[in-house]
């Protein structure tokens, strides 16, 4: 995939993609709306993002906790897809993303053709880690690139975690996250996120400065983001994926805050203004 795959999703760095929770999935334990209600509140969601000025948006499947390893079930590729088709037609012409809890990579790739969206997010492209779903083995990135051939769908990015979140990395101990992301870029990642060690948790600067030097890939913070720490990260980062720091009282399960999402895109227009008042004059 060129380059270019991720131009997008990066119009004015640093990129803003606004994390939507959609609600419990069919067959999960807290399952308790219907999916036309699912993909409903999830299309609101994104509409509110749309008019806060977010230049992306990304459907996540994390109310289904606690979550199981692959495969999922078609009832979940099921609901995610509906979830995605009205978030699609919510945002407005925004780059829409996928991901499918946990280690669901190839069912967000199927998601993703299907409703027209232009990224998924990847939590296991290489390496071995173990999660609190347990142990993620097998590195995605040689099934998940054949499955995106053999589908057609070589036109969806794939932005990869990298010493993800919510996991132990004992196994890995003996890598940096600096080895790590030079492994995704020779195993053809699109982009590379870094986050804290659990949802809402920030990430390290140190992290982002060494995988900053170790690749020319995308780069995105992907957890821990507020309007007041976006600054700190804007050197090192071509984007932000936020979720928490969205939402009522900055919990992650509770509704989207208007105010909160404001606050967050006015944190990243005036660092991109800042940003174009340093650059030097021709």
């Amino acid at each position: 995939m060129p380059a270019s795959a991720l131009a997008p999703l990066l119009p004015k760095p640093p990129a803003l993609i606004g994390m939507i929770h959609v609600r419990a999935l069919p067959g999960t334990p807290h399952a308790a709306s219907s999916v036309s209600d699912i993909a409903d509140t999830a299309a609101a969601e994104a509409v509110l993002l749309r008019r806060a000025g977010f230049d992306a948006v990304m459907i996540e499947n994390m109310h289904d906790a606690p979550y199981a390893l692959p495969p999922h079930g078609p009832e979940i590729v099921a609901a995610m897809t509906a979830a995605a088709l009205a978030v699609r037609d919510a945002a407005g012409g925004l780059p829409v993303g996928v991901q499918v809890l946990a280690r669901g990579e190839r069912e967000a790739l199927a998601v993703a053709l299907a409703a027209n969206c232009q990224f998924i997010r990847c939590e296991n492209f290489v390496y071995s880690h173990v999660a609190d779903e347990g142990l993620m083995i097998e590195a995605a990135a040689g099934p998940l690139l054949r499955y995106r051939r053999a589908i057609g769908a070589q036109h969806v990015a794939i932005i990869c975690d990298i010493k993800k979140k919510h996991a132990a990395h004992a196994v890995t101990g003996d890598l940096s996250i600096a080895d790590a992301a030079a492994g995704a870029e020779f195993f053809g990642a699109d982009g590379l996120i870094v986050t804290g060690a659990a949802t809402g948790k920030p990430a390290s600067i140190e992290d982002l400065r060494d995988v900053r030097q170790a690749t020319n890939l995308p780069l995105l913070v992907g957890s821990g983001v507020t309007p007041e720490q976006a600054a700190q990260f804007a050197p090192h980062a071509d984007g932000f994926i936020v979720g928490s720091s969205l939402k009522r009282k900055g919990i992650w399960s509770e509704p989207l805050d208007p105010d909160r999402c404001r606050r967050m895109v006015d944190a990243v227009k005036q660092i991109r203004k800042t940003s174009k008042s340093r650059r030097p004059k021709r």
